[in-house]
């Protein structure tokens, strides 16, 4: 929606209310490269092999995918701003456990519990927003709360750098304390309260088929390297019943009126295509942030912070070629525009 002398401008209140989600998001934004930066660290300290230690990284993001298709159903059960504030106090309290953690199984299990809170904050946050502008200015509004998801990548491996560099590898962890303890206080005197709704019946029976098929077809995939190939039964069995399970997940989910997730949108062709697109941006994105640092410290023999140093040029080339969609969109406001002129 324009005005007569251009883009419309968002109100005072909705960059206040972005200001204060986006401080929120920055925690989980930034940890999750300062952690991959670490990873080589973490495996010496621990006592763990690569094989193991991945796990810190992967089961963060497992339980992030497990909590995302969640979210909605929480937001109408408890209320957006009661569950903002519970997904920021189970990051705060996964932060702390995971410093505080004393063999790698129990920070693989608390970086679990960080990644639910993670996995809740992205969908609450456009939520919270959407809701604010009611309808206006989404381009303008989206390209703002984007900007975290660009400095974070490129500054998370530098962060983490220099935290395991030169304090104790629990500062990576340590680290997120203030930030969560301020987002949380300015969330709960800034955030507006907003009544739970009757919410639909959540999808029990999905959730419980999706769940274990993330985790057996993960499992299966990490076993790989480690078994030098896929002709084996650790990787078989794993990868068979993840398939499974995740047919399963879709015949049900085609059939039933309430799905954890609505696989029905992928119907339509530009859904699915963006669907597709997403996902294998993912792969683009994710993969290198924990095999990167493991290359330049094992095989190049580069300490951990210029390991840092040398992945901040793959996050700043992203972050370069992420505004090719909304650049050609009039709601870009130009403060997006010079940043992207800087990264690129």
């Amino acid at each position: 929606m324009t005005t007569e002398n251009g883009p419309e401008r968002l109100s005072p209140a909705t960059l206040k209310l972005a200001g204060i989600l986006i401080l929120g998001a920055i925690a989980p934004l930034l940890d999750s490269t300062i952690v991959n930066a670490a990873i080589r660290t973490l495996g010496f300290q621990l006592h763990a092999s690569v094989s193991t230690i991945q796990w810190v990284s992967t089961g963060y993001l497992l339980a992030m995918a497990v909590a995302i298709p969640i979210t909605g159903w929480t937001v109408e059960r408890f209320g957006a701003k009661r569950m903002w504030l519970i997904s920021l106090m189970l990051f705060l309290a996964g932060s702390m456990l995971s410093g505080a953690a004393w063999n790698v199984g129990s920070l693989i299990v608390f970086r679990v519990v960080q990644g639910i809170g993670a996995g809740l904050m992205l969908p609450i946050l456009q939520t919270v927003l959407m809701r604010a502008a009611g309808g206006r200015g989404i381009g303008r509004l989206m390209s703002v709360v984007t900007l975290p998801a660009l400095v974070g990548p490129i500054l998370g491996p530098v962060v983490g750098g220099l935290i395991v560099g030169h304090l104790d590898w629990r500062w990576i962890f340590y680290v997120n304390l203030p930030v969560c303890v301020l987002a949380i206080l300015l969330a709960w005197r800034g955030l507006p309260v907003d009544s739970p709704k009757k919410a639909h019946r959540l999808d029990f029976a999905g959730l419980a088929l999706l769940s274990p098929a993330l985790a057996a077809l993960i499992y299966s995939l990490s076993q790989v390297g480690d078994q030098g190939g896929f002709g084996h039964w650790e990787v078989i069995v794993p990868l068979v019943a993840g398939v499974a399970l995740l047919a399963g997940f879709g015949y049900r989910a085609l059939r039933t009126t309430e799905p954890l997730i609505d696989l029905r949108l992928l119907g339509n062709r530009r859904f699915a295509a963006s669907s597709g697109l997403l996902f294998l941006s993912g792969l683009a994105m994710f993969g290198p942030m924990l095999l990167l640092p493991l290359y330049y410290q094992q095989l190049r023999g580069l300490g951990v912070i210029a390991a840092g140093l040398m992945l901040a040029p793959h996050r700043k080339g992203w972050a370069a070629c992420s505004p090719a969609a909304p650049a050609a969109s009039p709601t870009v406001s130009a403060p997006v525009r010079s940043f992207w002129a800087v990264s690129s």
